[in-house]
């Protein structure tokens, strides 16, 4: 007997909307409660449609006290529903953010909304963004007998928005700073305060003098606050896992974590139960340009991804200017922490990707990113895995070959990614990674480092590059003789795999194979 199935909450970010229309909600007031009762000033960095929005919405009816909305949930019996306090509400998700005059006017308009819905009386037209918002929250208290709470959404969307013109992001960040900073001055009638984005920002760029702001992103208590877990799946979901394989949702969707549970994705999910078709949903709605424009500016050596190594000083450095690729791949969510490591007397992280959807798709995007323009019928893909299904390894280095053959000269002369020896090899990986092909890069043993492994049907393909000057190694593929040499190839074997060894020479002048060899 199948389970009565419910509405999907797709898009809709509204507390009240879900409850009154019978929707699946994944129940979390009691994170919402715990917050709440200890009160203060917090800050939430997650990525984008991760539910930050939809759990603002809950915390604002929960002060507000609307009780019929939470019946069935923890809150219902937990709450004390005799006080209702004053919430301001801010969101940018929306508005004109091109410039700081568009990003002023949104910010009046905003707090003018907010004064109309909490029935305060508007202070003079000509106040300033910062005694507009003062004002707002004193008289929001005077009236309403109660302190106030302040709820802000996607308070670094309009930074972002503009982060590829460093001078209009700064100018942004100036007039959101402006905003911001009314908060320490106001905590006499504050009760609460929220705020949550894709990024974080330094305390000293954007929130000066607000020490006492409490960032719970990398807590372990509030890892699975945003998202869906396993048993949120067996508890709220059970009828839409009806037909789908458990072990593939959780290969593709699962694995974001923020030192806690690790977590699902939940558009990824809902999009999943409402077409039965495994897609890179989240990866699809929009992936930030300027991350692939940074990756394709600097020398990054793309297999490093797959093994990243971070102090917490280092993944909460972010500014305007100063973006180090992991923190901008973490905030964004293309990296997560998959263990937390001691470097001395300190905390670090070793990131990785979360999951099939973004290791697969990321890698689709840069070697299409890397390799633009290329005159080619269909994406090569096809047939590199027409040519994996028949062990085609031959016809997998004609493949390679003419593809680094087809890249314009003047690509290379255009483009700062293609001008370091990484390049190559990161192209090269990419290939596979597309294909969401398990894929073990610098793999250590007492010979030396591996550069990569490949499985596929059964089979373990080792790869070894060289950067030659001109032409091939005189004597002999030098890549192959290292594979050979170092027995790279045993611990495959002990493992029971047949295993395919592949030495590969790239010219540093010719930019192209000059060698594959296979043993």
């Amino acid at each position: 007997m199948s389970l009565p199935r419910k509405k999907l909450p797709i898009g809709i970010q509204t507390f009240s909307k879900i409850r009154d229309e019978g929707c699946y909600y994944v129940d979390k007031t009691r994170y919402a409660l715990q917050l709440a009762r200890e009160g203060g000033y917090y800050f939430l960095s997650r990525p984008r449609r991760f539910g930050k929005s939809l759990f603002l919405d809950t915390l604002k009816e929960l002060f507000e006290a609307n009780r019929p909305l939470f019946e069935g949930l923890y809150a219902a019996e937990n709450w004390d529903w005799s006080v209702k306090h004053p919430v301001i509400r801010v969101s940018f998700g929306t508005g004109n953010f091109s410039s700081r005059e568009g990003l002023d006017q949104r910010i009046r308009e905003l707090l003018l909304e907010n004064a109309e819905r909490l029935d305060v009386k508007q202070p003079p037209a000509d106040s300033s963004i910062g005694g507009l918002f003062s004002t707002l929250i004193r008289r929001a208290r005077e009236l309403h007998g109660e302190r106030v709470v302040v709820l802000i959404d996607e308070y670094d969307k309009p930074i972002l928005d503009n982060i590829e013109d460093p001078e209009v992001a700064t100018a942004l960040r100036e007039g959101l700073r402006n905003l911001y900073s009314v908060l320490k001055d106001a905590d006499p009638h504050l009760r609460f305060v929220l705020l949550t984005g894709v990024s974080k920002f330094s305390k000293v760029s954007l929130f000066s003098g607000l020490n006492n702001l409490y960032d719970i992103t990398l807590d372990a208590d509030y890892s699975a606050l945003c998202g869906y877990t396993e048993t949120d799946l067996d508890d709220v979901f059970a009828p839409e896992l009806e037909g789908l394989d458990r072990e593939q949702i959780r290969a593709w969707y699962n694995g974001y974590n923020w030192t806690g549970e690790a977590v699902y994705n939940p558009f990824d999910l809902l999009q999943l139960f409402k077409t039965r078709d495994f897609r890179a949903y989240w990866y699809e709605t929009g992936t930030p340009t300027f991350l692939l424009k940074v990756l394709k500016q600097r020398p990054v050596f793309l297999p490093d991804l797959q093994e990243v190594r971070s102090t917490a000083q280092l993944l909460s450095t972010f500014d305007v200017g100063n973006m180090p690729v992991e923190a901008l791949m973490f905030q964004t969510g293309y990296l997560t922490i998959a263990e937390t490591l001691r470097l001395g007397e300190t905390t670090a992280y070793r990131l990785s990707y979360p999951n099939r959807e973004v290791y697969q798709s990321l890698n689709e995007s840069l070697l299409a990113d890397w390799t633009t323009d290329l005159p080619l019928r269909e994406p090569p893909q096809f047939k590199l895995y027409d040519l994996l299904l028949t062990h085609d390894l031959a016809g997998i280095g004609r493949l390679m070959a003419g593809f680094f053959e087809s890249i314009p000269h003047q690509w290379y002369t255009n483009n700062p990614i293609a001008q370091y020896e990484g390049y190559y090899a990161s192209v090269f990986y990419a290939f596979f990674a597309s294909l969401g092909l398990p894929i073990t890069v610098e793999e250590s043993s007492n010979a030396g480092r591996l550069d990569m492994v490949v499985r596929f049907g059964g089979r373990a393909l080792i790869f070894e590059f060289k950067l030659v000057d001109n032409e091939a190694t005189p004597g002999g593929n030098s890549a192959l003789a290292a594979i050979i040499e170092r027995g790279y190839a045993e611990r495959y074997r002990a493992e029971g795999l047949p295993v395919d060894c592949i030495g590969i020479e790239f010219s540093r002048q010719q930019r192209r194979i000059v060698a594959w060899d296979v043993a």
